[in-house]
């Protein structure tokens, strides 16, 4: 397979932060003809995008999209994750990586939590 996606966080002390990433991740591997997924994280876990990346990279992946899984393009989105994906492009000269806009951004994205924030209120 060619075509890897990781599905980038923040990251948090407490390892149960990333569950909803992890199913996120085994949603998408799940279908067919899906690219290999990896999470990766900003700080306190693992695996860093270098990792995650050096992983798919391994694989035979030579074509990444990024996926930053936060609400908005913050600061993290604009400079801290292009700075690592810069790292990863000069260990990795031949791979392609795509940055995404951080999914909060969505249209798609902020309709379902329109629909939980109005559920709320649901007895």
């Amino acid at each position: 397979m060619s075509h890897g996606l990781v599905l980038f966080g923040h990251g948090s002390r407490d390892p149960e932060w990333a569950r909803p990433l992890r199913e996120v991740a085994a949603r998408v591997a799940g279908g067919a003809g899906a690219p290999r997924v990896e999470l990766a994280f900003l700080e306190f876990l693992e695996p860093t995008l270098e990792q995650a990346c050096a992983r798919l990279v391994a694989d035979g992946v030579s074509r990444i999209a990024v996926l930053p899984m936060f609400i908005a393009q913050s600061g993290h989105v604009r400079r801290d994750l292009p700075a690592q994906i810069d790292a990863v492009r000069a260990a990795h000269p031949s791979l392609r990586i795509d940055l995404a806009v951080a999914v909060g951004e969505d249209a798609r994205v902020q309709a379902v939590m329109a629909e939980v924030a109005r559920a709320a209120f649901d007895d």
